[in-house]
């Protein structure tokens, strides 16, 4: 019997004897009785959450450990090309409403900011683009770095 069998087992063993103890004791105990059946459901709920969080945080801290990404920093090389594309788009009428209300200097500050704000989904993606130190690089560690 795996964990979630004996936990639907425990359940319905729990049901079934609120059901027979209201039997027993009357209608002037039933809302006492689905109180203490609810309680105990919210119990397994919650410890069956706890575990799950504690799992994936745990997997988490060795993917970490590892040195991997997480699954969301790495972008395909189509949502990089769709980025490039969306941006010079907007670019058309950014750069129209830049020169027609400051001329040049409002032309250069609306590409000042396509160009930045792909200069950062670059980096985003790729952290050792701009001369930054990679992480592959400082977590080699030598047998020194663990004598005291």
């Amino acid at each position: 019997m795996t964990g979630m069998d004996a936990h639907g087992t425990d359940l319905k063993k729990d049901l079934d004897a609120t059901l027979r103890a209201r039997g027993e004791l009357g209608e002037e105990y039933e809302s006492a009785l689905v109180d203490s059946f609810l309680e105990k459901v919210e119990q397994r709920i919650d410890s069956t959450i706890d575990r799950r969080v504690r799992r994936q945080l745990a997997e988490q801290q060795m993917a970490t450990a590892r040195g991997a990404r997480s699954p969301r920093a790495t972008d395909s090389f189509g949502e990089r090309f769709g980025f490039g594309i969306v941006s010079l788009v907007l670019a058309i009428p950014l750069s129209a409403i830049g020169a027609g209300t400051a001329h040049l200097p409002g032309l250069l500050v609306s590409w000042a900011g396509i160009v930045g704000v792909n200069v950062v989904q670059a980096a985003r993606g790729n952290p050792g683009l701009f001369g930054g130190r990679r992480r592959d690089r400082g977590s080699a560690r030598t047998d020194d770095d663990w004598q005291d």
